[in-house]
């Protein structure tokens, strides 16, 4: 039995006087409408209506379940108008989880331009070094890195591709020299980034395939802007996602070694349940995130990618010297 529609029914049989009437405003017949009315009656254990031949009355216990039937039937039908809304008008709590890095470097910055666009949509963001589970841990959207595309029950939207760069300060290439191959790395000192997502191993990529370089570490974090920190001080050497190593890159204090080499190539996605009835407030955030996204994503490589931010051994060396 469905109750709330049997309390329509029983409303709309009040409204409108009669089991007939009620019958032809909802496209029902007289009998079905009888019927659910008892049924509901059944239900309660209590009578809700006197019935003649000629009118019907309403019980006591009648006259205050219909009250509240009104009362409730008003707050489902404004829940339901609500929710069919969602999907028109942004607003709400959104919930969304990225690791820290690129929450720091971009996404954070690109809150306030979205807040402008959709002040009534209240973004809750969750910044951790953890892959999330959407459903269970309730969140709205994630921001993912991934070889290929996740889970197919999601759906997932690609917003641009990440990989990781070798970087070392000026002081530590001119005291310790610049590496030439992978294979040197293994006689510098590594400082290591703790990541969830990727294993202990530096998979290097090249015309002549792909091989494992792994160096010795000599110190290991798992937030990727204390790392700079280190590497700054001239330290050692480091492996950064192109996100995080564009600034330092740009600036001067650390300088990218080895650049024909990629490692630890990943897309990045923004994954949600559905396609189906979706909320305004993901599509929008999405959306946002499709068109802001990817050209910063552009000015980040070419800043791995400038030619002016590698290491040049011959120009150390003349400084060194000087």
């Amino acid at each position: 039995m469905d109750t709330l529609h049997s309390m329509r029914v029983f409303v709309r049989v009040i409204d409108t006087g009669s089991f007939t009437a009620a019958a032809q405003a909802l496209d029902l017949s007289t009998a079905q409408v009888s019927r659910l009315v008892s049924e509901l009656e059944q239900q309660l254990e209590a009578r809700l209506l006197h019935r003649t031949t000629r009118r019907l009355a309403l019980t006591e216990v009648g006259e205050h379940y219909l009250q509240r039937c009104r009362e409730i039937l008003d707050q489902v039908d404004e829940a339901a108008a609500q929710a069919r809304g969602a999907h028109l008008k942004p607003s709400g709590r959104l919930r969304v989880h990225c690791m820290i890095g690129l929450g720091l470097q971009h996404l954070t910055p690109l809150i306030a331009r979205f807040h402008e666009r959709y002040p009534e949509v209240v973004v809750d963001l969750t910044l951790s070094q953890r892959d999330p589970d959407l459903i269970e841990d309730g969140y709205d959207v994630v921001i993912a890195f991934a070889r290929e595309l996740p889970d197919s029950q999601m759906v997932a939207q690609l917003l641009g591709p990440m990989y990781s760069v070798v970087c070392a300060a000026p002081d530590y290439l001119r005291q310790f020299g610049v590496p030439q191959t992978p294979a040197d790395l293994q006689q510098h000192r590594y400082l290591r980034l703790v990541d969830l997502l990727y294993p202990d191993s530096w998979l290097v990529s090249d015309e002549h395939g792909d091989y494992d370089a792994l160096p010795q570490e000599c110190f290991q974090v798992n937030i990727a802007e204390s790392l700079i920190r280190v590497a700054q001080a001239g330290m050692g050497f480091c492996l950064l996602p192109s996100f995080v190593a564009a600034p330092p890159l740009r600036d001067g204090s650390l300088l990218r070694v080895l650049p024909e080499y990629r490692l630890r190539e990943r897309n990045i996605y923004a994954v949600y349940p559905s396609r189906r009835f979706l909320d305004a407030k993901i599509k929008s955030w999405v959306d946002f995130l499709k068109a802001e996204l990817p050209p910063l994503f552009t000015e980040d490589e070419r800043a791995t990618e400038d030619a002016r931010h590698w290491a040049d051994a011959k120009a150390l060396l003349r400084i060194k010297q000087r």
